[in-house]
């Protein structure tokens, strides 16, 4: 059966009030037109777990986030994510900090259905007193050690971007890291995986090996063909980073009327009117480097 959709549809399926998982790492290989066609609609009041990236930042800018869980916010090659920091200083949402071992066996935890894992993680660190939600338990053994007892980090749905998939829902990397989509995607109770191109199953082993498939068709629900959807994070080998974009994005974040234009420019119309606006300023951008 075939779980092709546009992005709006995948949209359509998410309520305000949802726990949203999103895939990717900092500012690599994100669902970027997945988020920004959440941006478009009217959904709110999200709790979102994520390794942040921009998709943390834009969101967090709409004022869509009511409670963040995350390890970092980061633009990689710029450290903090500018969006989440404002909004965090300004105190927009709330957020729940975990280290990033914390996320990945809360993800492992969801994705066996269990309600917490016992971990080593975090202990002796400062985040047992920013989280003092957390709890620790006793091994059941002679060692009698004490484990932190990260909760399962269970969501509604996820959205995470591949290179490849087939129209079922079976979907492939192909760059130098999974980072943790397979863990979002058996997370959740519904999953939309957008990726660079739809292909025939038989096509995904051509050019790479059975480990690059991912994510399996029975943890997803929808598949979105969005070229270049990952723009402005990199999804290797498609295409790097746009570092010249990205710091357009972080600069306009540092005053309310340059991103007011940057919005208008690049946010104010659909996928399609976004890629021409990010090659007409990569046009614009040459020229001005030429002189």
């Amino acid at each position: 059966m075939s779980k092709v959709m546009t992005a709006e549809e995948a949209v359509g399926r998410l309520s305000s009030g949802m726990t949203i998982g999103i895939g990717g790492w900092g500012s690599r290989r994100k669902p970027m037109a997945l988020v920004r066609a959440l941006l478009r609609s009217d959904l709110t009041d999200l709790t979102v777990v994520s390794y942040g990236g921009p998709d943390v930042g834009l969101l967090a800018a709409a004022g869509k986030i009511r409670k963040l869980v995350a390890a970092f916010a980061t633009l990689d090659s710029i450290p903090l994510e500018p969006h989440f920091t404002a909004a965090r200083q300004r105190g927009e949402f709330e957020l729940v900090e975990l280290d990033e071992a914390m996320v990945m066996w809360g993800l492992t935890a969801a994705a066996h259905r269990l309600p917490f894992m016992p971990i080593r993680a975090g202990l002796g660190s400062d985040v047992m007193r920013v989280n003092p939600h957390l709890r620790t338990v006793t091994s059941p053994y002679e060692d009698g050690e004490e484990l932190v007892a990260v909760p399962a980090l269970r969501m509604d749905a996820v959205l995470v971007h591949l290179n490849r998939a087939d129209p079922h829902g079976n979907a492939q990397y192909l760059g130098p890291d999974p980072y943790f989509d397979d863990l979002f995607c058996q997370a959740a109770d519904a999953a939309y995986v957008s990726c660079e191109r739809i292909v025939d199953t038989a096509d995904l082993l051509k050019d790479a090996g059975p480990q690059t498939l991912l994510v399996k068709r029975p943890f997803v629900t929808g598949v979105v063909e969005t070229p270049n959807g990952a723009h402005f994070t990199s999804c290797a080998p498609d295409h790097d980073r746009d570092e010249p974009f990205q710091r357009a994005y972080a600069q306009a974040a540092r005053e309310p009327e340059a991103w007011r234009a940057f919005t208008e420019r690049f946010l104010s119309g659909d996928e399609d009117a976004y890629q021409a606006a990010v090659a007409a300023f990569h046009e614009s951008h040459g020229e001005e480097e030429a002189r």
